[in-house]
């Protein structure tokens, strides 16, 4: 998350959040140690966030914006589906690498023990992300005349397959292992085993 210069409160907590999720492989993080981190007793985390689950939301709210907000850019652009495809999967990975603490959220290790809502809030990020590639190639095959091996619904759920790997990757390997490392070789053997030639 970006540092302003001028960071609300609440702000600070999240940020707090995401670095102690970077930081703490595979632990519970405490909303007692949370205080600690931003500086203020856990009374003031609450006057801000009336539950962890609801600072889990906010880093969950960010995640969304970011990626959303940048993959439509990319669908409104001129660009060929593949490289649509590409470079949404791409950002995907890049976002990650730079927000490691965001990583455990999406692979729900850091939502162990969390209610039920985060968990389906991360299952519906990636069903949107899976439903925007397959926009992406159902209007290719209008525009382009490109065409999938399989059906577009199946490519875009091999997409989303792979892109959950390499996140699970980056997490088991305590962010040792970059999300984009090789991308760029794996997604050429990728495009030409989904695509078939316009």
């Amino acid at each position: 998350m970006s540092e302003n210069t001028k960071v609300s409160r609440s702000e600070q907590i999240l940020q707090a959040l995401a670095r102690m999720l970077e930081s703490n492989h595979g632990q519970r993080i405490t909303t007692a140690a949370l205080a600690k981190e931003v500086g203020v007793s856990e009374a003031a985390l609450y006057r801000h966030f009336p539950s962890k689950a609801r600072m889990f939301e906010g880093l969950i709210g960010f995640i969304e914006e970011t990626i959303f907000s940048r993959a439509n850019i990319i669908t409104s652009s001129d660009s060929p589906a593949i490289r649509q495809c590409e470079q949404i999967l791409t950002l995907v990975l890049a976002f990650i690498e730079r927000n490691p603490g965001m990583a455990r959220i999406l692979t729900g290790d850091a939502l162990a023990g969390e209610t039920d809502r985060l968990r389906h809030r991360v299952n519906q990020f990636f069903e949107r992300l899976e439903t925007q590639l397959k926009q992406v190639m159902r209007e290719a095959e209008f525009k382009e005349g490109l065409r999938t091996e399989t059906t577009a619904g199946i490519t875009a759920n091999l997409m989303i397959a792979v892109l959950e790997g390499r996140i699970r990757q980056f997490v088991r390997s305590e962010f040792q292992r970059k999300p984009t490392e090789h991308w760029n070789d794996q997604w050429q053997r990728l495009a030409i085993g989904l695509f078939r030639p316009a």
